[in-house]
């Protein structure tokens, strides 16, 4: 065999090697898609937390606000801060979205954290909450399902609320990152889906009392076709002032997803060790899966 021969026979192994590794990694690029990762939703939840309270105008706040738009855009998503004010306070939501559609469908979950833990049962009534589940349990999620969620799907926009979370407190409103949000609207989206404390290790959603019938009937259903019946419990138990509340206001179809069956609500003990990654899979899952059937 001639060394020319040798040379072609080299060249044309060297080709296939490279052809071969380029099909492995468009196959193993598209096995990956359409996955929600739990763990990696949980390492946005330490993430958050160890910024520290995200308080408005705080650092912890700030860091968190650019955390989120550092995230979004790996992920390939724009992202702008809508600052605004709702009644006196400052309020700055961050607004993700892939294309310039309308969108018709909106995820939101809020990223703020309360001021005192007033339901705390000790000392620490006067502490910052520390919010693994109360708020970046919900912006786990959506930052994991912008990871996640196919290009294709329908139209949709994440929004992460701000000043939610300290009604009662210093003059404040409870929900006033979506008030000023909905307040802003110029459409009407299909659907608005609220996600809020979905970490909790033993997670039991039941149906929220104001939310759209329509909506908890599919998303429920979803949940209980990937077999997390036990965790969306079809049955209603609570009624919620949340981030879906100005939207039904506004005629918007919405579901406020939450478990407020959790004893470390507003203390200084909801912490990340509280939370569990398989919490955030199931709600990843369901809510990945009932987006690509909208299409």
């Amino acid at each position: 065999m001639t060394i020319r021969k040798l040379r072609i026979i080299l060249l044309v192994f060297v080709c296939a090697i490279l052809v071969a590794l380029a099909i492995w990694k468009l196959v193993s690029t598209t096995r990956q898609t359409n996955q929600f990762d739990g763990q990696h939703a949980y390492r946005d939840v330490q993430a958050q937390v160890a910024f520290g309270p995200r308080i408005p105008d705080s650092q912890g706040h700030a860091k968190t606000i650019s955390y989120i738009q550092v995230e979004l855009k790996k992920a390939g998503w724009q992202s702008k801060i809508q600052a605004t004010d709702w009644k006196g306070f400052a309020v700055q939501n961050i607004i993700a979205y892939r294309t310039d559609q309308t969108p018709q469908v909106i995820l939101g979950a809020h990223y703020d954290t309360r001021l005192l833990a007033d339901q705390d049962p000790g000392p620490g009534r006067l502490d910052p909450v520390p919010g693994a589940n109360d708020g970046a349990s919900g912006v786990a999620v959506l930052l994991e399902l912008a990871r996640t969620l196919p290009p294709e799907s329908i139209p949709t926009w994440l929004v992460f609320f701000d000043a939610e979370d300290n009604g009662e407190l210093a003059g404040r409103q409870w929900i006033m990152g979506s008030n000023a949000f909905v307040a802003q609207l110029t459409f009407k989206p299909r659907a608005a889906i609220i996600l809020d404390m979905v970490g909790d290790k033993d997670l039991n959603i039941y149906i929220e009392q104001n939310s759209n019938s329509t909506l908890v009937s599919e998303i429920w259903g979803t949940a209980a076709s990937l077999g997390y019946k036990d965790q969306f419990i079809p049955s209603i138990k609570y009624s919620m002032l949340d981030d879906h509340t100005p939207f039904l206001v506004a005629g918007i179809p919405a579901v406020d997803i939450i478990d407020f069956d959790y004893p470390y609500w507003h203390t200084t003990a909801d912490t990340p060790d509280k939370v569990s990654p398989n919490s955030l899979q199931i709600v990843g899952d369901t809510l990945l899966r009932w987006l690509i059937a909208q299409k």
